[in-house]
């Protein structure tokens, strides 16, 4: 009975034509011969297959490579230029033509119709496969064009930009054109065009380049019915129908869209984001210098029209992440925990949301060449519709329902993440992959559209917001890869905090559901205290390039604060006592502007509201010895400090690696001096008197018995913040260890060896370098207020460690009128945009596109991107989980393609 099944099948008859792909990287038919052969013929059959053969873009990247790319460039660069030519002038024609885009079915069942087709009958032409095809082997071959080309453009003008001339002919098919133009001026001349034919000749008329109609093909395709767009839609038989995708803005309804159509809009927009990215392919020095031509048109040249329905539809279609209208199977699968193990196949609604907030991050943020905004009064800039357009239109919302619809979103997207993170079950949800995408096009409009950034501060959900941005800065501020988003939240902080007013919710409680990790927090100024202080204390310097913007945040929130509570108060002495320890301020040059800030922050607090923050105006009392010692700080001074706490490290450590010798004095003193409380406490009257004469050679008080001294950070579960000492150690025990050290020091070495090893990349501090930072330190407000209420709060408090009742109430009522100078004006100190922080911003933007394109198509792989630095880490061994999950998808068909090296750019 199986006689006349065929022994061998043919290769269209094969499972999925596997035979004629798996032969199409090696035959000589195949990608081998453009670069074998040359000039290969556009009429050529050998193009056919780069059209039909391909049943997915994984495909496309898998059996086309770089390296098949790169050696045609070199060795047979016209059968690229040929290959580029076919492709698109296919897309054209098959844009026009009537049966494009298949019917729905067709296109449905293109999956099954590869996997059995008949030998002997025709297989009916796919026009929608062929149509992505030319979309996926132009996403392949352009990048390594770009990488080839580098800073020259000799290639794409000749390939792209070049414009065929052609002259009029004087024909009289020819001649209604000029007289349409020329309107009624030219009619009485219409029957004698041998006398209109010299001017005509004498004119000369361009073509539009490949680029231009490229670009024309992509726009067309992102509002085509049938194949980004519902059929239902269509008018006529015109099938391009530019009609904002969903509901939002300029849009009150849904077009009704599906998996197919996310999937088609997806593949376009893939091939844009690949036009713009260009740049990437430039150096940093050279990026406002060289801008990519694909971008400025994009940005200069799209009609009005086809920029604003473009516009909206990507922003609707991100903003409409967080909620559906459409209840199915996928939908409340993808609320399951773990569902994301079990299914590893991507969504086509993720992949469209991510698509669309990367191509709106890159064309918000590109300013090069004449798309730079213009300069207004001499200070402030703004774009124009001959800059940048995008720009230019999202500056101009001013509609308070864009902006509820446009918050909503965007917080709705941080909420999401938020709950991915802070879930009962670790890892039962997966991460948003578009949230760096969300908080940067946060960034870019507040940064152009005023009117949003004070509805924003004025909502009631506006404190929300910035609670999840520091919430999501302090989860991933130990991920070296997401350091540069931690960079663009302070950044954004920063931004908000200078705005006038910032501070009408500041004090407001935070709505958002928090990790109980965070404790109560009453409100979100203290939730902006506690989060800074996690990022400064726990990163160990990491992040040091984010210190100087989050400092300022709290400079410019701090008056506005308000009933500050003792943990939070705490935080910020802590912070304080921090930067203004010696081998931190000498270390940098830039260290003690961070220190200045935190003066700025006292001051503010005393200036606007010392009665309402009884606990931050206590720790400035119970610190009065740092604040006195930086009024007559020298470099010999702290040196000297840096030298005997490093001599402290050094007798620890012998210590450590010698048991049973006898502790000293002084290791007593540096270590837990719990175990000689007894003894301590023996000596204590002798002491009191000795710690009097010192503090009075200080200038001190006499009164106040506790002495503060440079404290580490703390936990934020610490049962009491304010005590900032040891248990109390002899005044003799301390003059002997002083006058230890001190000799230590002399047998050392000099003070200048320490000063030359003690700065980072070659610095070296100087006494002129001290006095430039240490005369102008905002000291006096806070000298003021210790001296004026001290001797009070000393009487009150006597020798307890924690704050009674009657200081904080004393405090709380506290009136400086008669000492404090009136209020001075804010001065917040805005984010000041620079060419630097423009490149690096752009770095940022396209290093995480970079790196979402990685997997599963590996987009720009093994290209050499010039606009940042590329780090190559070996892959992570997968999990069993993972493995599991990988096999039961593959039973499912959802599995995702191999996940090839890790790849980050350096921010």
């Amino acid at each position: 009975m199986f006689a006349k099944i065929p022994q061998r099948f043919s290769a269209p008859f094969g499972l999925l034509g596997d035979e004629a792909k798996l032969a199409f990287p090696s035959q000589p038919e195949g990608i081998i011969k453009l670069s074998t052969v040359r000039n290969i013929q556009s009429s050529d059959p050998y193009w056919e297959q780069y059209f039909v053969l391909f049943d997915s873009a994984s495909e496309v990247f898998s059996l086309i490579t770089p390296h098949h790319i790169r050696r045609a460039l070199s060795d047979a660069p016209e059968n690229v230029t040929t290959l580029i030519r076919v492709v698109t002038s296919r897309l054209f024609n098959l844009i026009s033509d009537h049966t494009f885009p298949s019917s729905t079915n067709a296109s449905v069942a293109a999956y099954a119709s590869s996997l059995i087709k008949s030998a002997s009958a025709s297989s009916e032409r796919n026009t929608t496969k062929e149509v992505l095809n030319c979309l996926r082997v132009l996403q392949r071959v352009l990048p390594v064009v770009f990488e080839v080309q580098g800073e020259s453009n000799t290639f794409e003008t000749e390939c792209f930009w070049k414009k065929e001339e052609v002259e009029e002919s004087g024909t009289a098919t020819d001649e209604p054109q000029f007289v349409i133009e020329d309107e009624d001026e030219s009619e009485p001349e219409g029957d004698k065009p041998g006398e209109r034919s010299s001017p005509i000749r004498a004119k000369k008329t361009f073509l539009p380049s490949l680029a231009e109609k490229l670009f024309n093909a992509v726009t067309d395709l992102l509002f085509c019915c049938g194949f980004t767009l519902p059929k239902n839609i269509q008018v006529d038989h015109h099938k391009i129908n530019y009609v904002i995708w969903e509901k939002g803005i300029g849009s009150a309804s849904t077009l009704g869209n599906n998996s197919a159509f996310d999937n088609n809009k997806t593949e376009v927009l893939r091939l844009l984001l690949v036009l713009l990215s260009r740049q990437i392919y430039i150096p940093a020095a050279s990026l406002f210098t060289k801008p990519s031509l694909y971008s400025l048109y994009t940005v200069q040249k799209i009609p009005r029209r086809d920029i604003l329905t473009i516009l909206c539809s990507l922003l609707n279609t991100a903003m409409n992440s967080s909620t559906t209208d459409v209840i199915t199977i996928g939908t409340i699968a993808g609320k399951l925990p773990y569902n994301h193990l079990v299914f590893k196949g991507e969504d086509p609604r993720t992949n469209l949301i991510t698509t669309s907030l990367q191509i709106l991050c890159v064309l918000l943020d590109f300013q090069s060449g004449d798309a730079k905004d213009h300069v207004i009064d001499g200070l402030t800039t703004a774009p124009t519709t001959k800059t940048n357009a995008f720009r230019y239109f999202i500056m101009k919302l001013h509609r308070t329902q864009d902006f509820d619809y446009l918050f909503d979103g965007m917080i709705g997207i941080m909420e999401q993440q938020i709950a991915t993170l802070k879930n009962l079950l670790p890892g039962a949800k997966k991460s948003l992959p578009y949230v760096t995408e969300t908080i940067i096009l946060f960034w870019k409009f507040i940064e152009l559209n005023k009117k949003f950034c004070n509805y924003i501060l004025e909502s009631e959900k506006s404190m929300d917001f910035i609670a999840c941005l520091l919430f999501y800065c302090v989860e991933i501020k130990d991920k070296p890869q997401q350091h540069g988003v931690c960079r663009a939240i302070s950044y954004i902080i920063q931004t908000l905090s200078a705005e006038s007013n910032f501070g009408s919710r500041f004090n407001d409680p935070i709505h958002v559901q928090l990790p109980t990790k965070w404790g109560p927090v009453d409100s979100a100024a203290e939730f902006m205290i506690h989060a800074i202080y996690a990022i400064v204390a726990t990163t160990s310097g990491n992040l040091s390039s984010l210190y100087p913007a989050l400092i300022i945040a709290l400079s410019n929130a701090a008056p506005y604060f308000k009933n500050i509570g003792v943990t939070a108060s705490a935080r910020l002495i802590q912070l304080f006592t921090s930067f203004s320890n010696p081998l931190f301020l000498l270390s940098d040059e830039g260290h003690p502007r961070l220190l200045f800030f935190m003066l700025e922050i006292f001051s503010s607090v005393i200036y606007h509201h010392p009665a309402e923050n009884p606990n931050i105006t206590y720790g400035i009392l119970q610190s009065r010895r740092t604040f006195e010692d930086l009024g007559t700080f020298t470099l010999a001074r702290g040196l000297r400090e840096v030298k005997r706490a490093q001599l402290a490290k050094e007798e620890r450590a012998s210590k450590q690696t010698n048991p049973k010798a006898k502790a000293s004095i002084d290791e007593v003193e540096l270590t837990d001096a719990g175990a000689e409380k007894a003894r301590l406490l023996e000596s204590e009257g002798a002491s009191r008197g000795g710690s009097q004469e010192r503090e009075r050679e200080n200038g001190g008080s006499p009164r106040m018995s506790q002495e503060t001294i440079a404290r580490p950070f703390v936990s934020p579960t610490s049962d009491n913040p304010y005590n900032t000492t040891e248990s109390p150690i002899s005044e003799k025990a301390r003059g002997k260890m002083k006058e230890r050290r001190s000799m230590s020091i002399d047998t050392v070495g000099s003070l200048d060896r320490v000063s030359s090893s003690i700065g980072r990349n070659g610095f070296v501090p100087t006494q002129e370098w001290v006095t430039s930072w240490q005369q102008g330190l905002p000291l006096d407000t806070v000298m003021i207020f210790i001296s004026d209420v001290i001797q009070k709060v000393e009487d009150m408090q006597r020798h307890r460690t924690i704050p009674s009742t009657e200081v904080i109430k004393f405090l709380s009522n506290v009136n400086l009128a008669h000492v404090i100078p009136a209020n001075p004006p804010s001065t917040a100190r805005k984010f000041m945009w620079s060419e630097a922080s423009s490149v690096w911003l752009t770095s940022l933007i396209w290093g995480e596109i970079y790196v979402r394109g990685m997997s599963p198509l590996g987009i720009w792989n093994a290209t050499m991107v010039r606009l940042f630095l590329v780090k190559h880490t070996q892959t992570q061994p997968r999990q069993i989980t993972e493995t599991v999950s990988n096999v039961v998808g593959g039973f499912l068909r959802r599995t995702s393609d191999t996940v090839q090296t890790r790849q980050r750019p350096v921010q």
